[in-house]
């Protein structure tokens, strides 16, 4: 039986994520887990639909080439759908600023207090939902997503973008 949230038999779905290994760079453990959370709850919730493809399940490759943002959009069975390049110009202050939260709050949670922290979680949720809309707006004549799904996507994307 599939587990609850996720619709095995709809057609409109990832069910495969990877990121590229090139793209990807020393990392921290709070960023590795913050990946390993992304593409589990991604996978077991999501809605993902190229515009005019008849349906999936999809896998998605994402990666960085130059200053691209890539989606490659692949059926289960490694057939290709479509795959995209965005521009990263758009994400880079709204990604620049999510790190710099991030540190905060991850530094914060070690000494703060409950309203500091709560505070600065409030703003890095703020970030992430302002890049989630990002990544709506930008797949928007590509690809038909959830807002969850963006959220989940703009995740995927910091990653990327980290350096260690």
């Amino acid at each position: 039986m599939a587990p609850a949230g996720r619709d095995r038999e709809k057609p409109h779905r990832l069910a495969a994520v990877t990121l590229d290994e090139a793209s990807l760079g020393t990392s921290s453990d709070e960023i590795e887990h913050e990946r390993r959370v992304a593409i589990y709850d991604l996978l077991e919730q999501n809605k993902f639909k190229p515009i005019d493809h008849g349906g999936g399940p999809y896998a998605l490759h994402l990666g960085i080439s130059g200053n691209r943002l890539v989606f490659d959009i692949r059926l289960t069975d490694g057939t290709p759908v479509i795959a995209h390049m965005l521009s990263l110009a758009p994400f880079r202050r709204i990604v620049k600023d999510y790190f710099v939260v991030c540190d905060s709050y991850y530094a914060a949670i070690r000494t703060a207090t409950a309203d500091r922290i709560e505070a600065i979680d409030m703003a890095r949720r703020a970030l992430h939902d302002e890049g989630s809309r990002l990544v709506v707006e930008r797949l928007k004549r590509k690809v038909e997503l959830d807002f969850d799904t963006a959220r989940r996507l703009f995740t995927l994307i910091t990653v990327l973008h980290w350096k260690g």
